[in-house]
């Protein structure tokens, strides 16, 4: 099975009496606008989603009058920063950005996919990191992309991640010029 528009979300969803078949995607995988995988209940099924279109946990991705497939999001090991200050959120997205991390960012808190050498240098930082288990959502994706002779900036101040990569940002509700 080929699908290829999302529905709605299932928890707006008109449910009745209809058998509901989950996929579990990782929250990288939500990115993705070509996907194979396999339901809950063992169905292959090709997920092509629309430029426009982000895959959110418990999204309706079929439908018919006996069952629903919808999308389950699967927890994964995160680092939170609480944040007090403007100086605090700008310091952190600072150190985060030149580590091309995917963030979401709250009023008052910072939230990064869990890896331990960030992990430890924002404690040696002084930021309050710790580590929780939980949904990566409303998150800003940063990808890294390799230099091409052309693309190379010419930065010389010491950032050895502008001599080796650029990024690219794309937001589901941010738009980042800062590049």
């Amino acid at each position: 099975m080929v699908t290829d528009k999302v529905l709605g979300n299932l928890e707006s969803f008109t449910v009745n009496s209809r058998e509901v078949d989950k996929v579990y995607m990782e929250w990288f995988e939500l990115e993705k606008k070509r996907i194979k995988k396999q339901t809950d209940h063992g169905e292959e099924i090709g997920i092509v989603v629309p430029a426009d279109v982000h895959l959110k946990n418990h999204d309706v991705i079929y439908a018919d009058h006996e069952k629903i497939i919808a999308i389950e999001q699967l927890p994964c090991e995160l680092t939170t920063v609480r944040v007090d200050t403007m100086k605090q959120m700008g310091r952190l997205c600072f150190e985060l950005g030149n580590r091309h991390l995917s963030l979401a960012i709250s009023d008052n808190e910072v939230c990064v996919v869990y890896d331990e050498p960030t992990f430890l240098y924002l404690k040696k930082l002084g930021f309050n990191a710790e580590k929780k288990r939980g949904l990566f959502e409303n998150y800003t994706v940063c990808h890294a992309h390799g230099h091409g002779a052309e693309a190379h900036h010419g930065h010389t101040h010491g950032h050895h991640h502008h001599e080796t990569g650029i990024h690219e940002h794309k937001n589901r509700d941010l738009s980042c010029q800062a590049c």
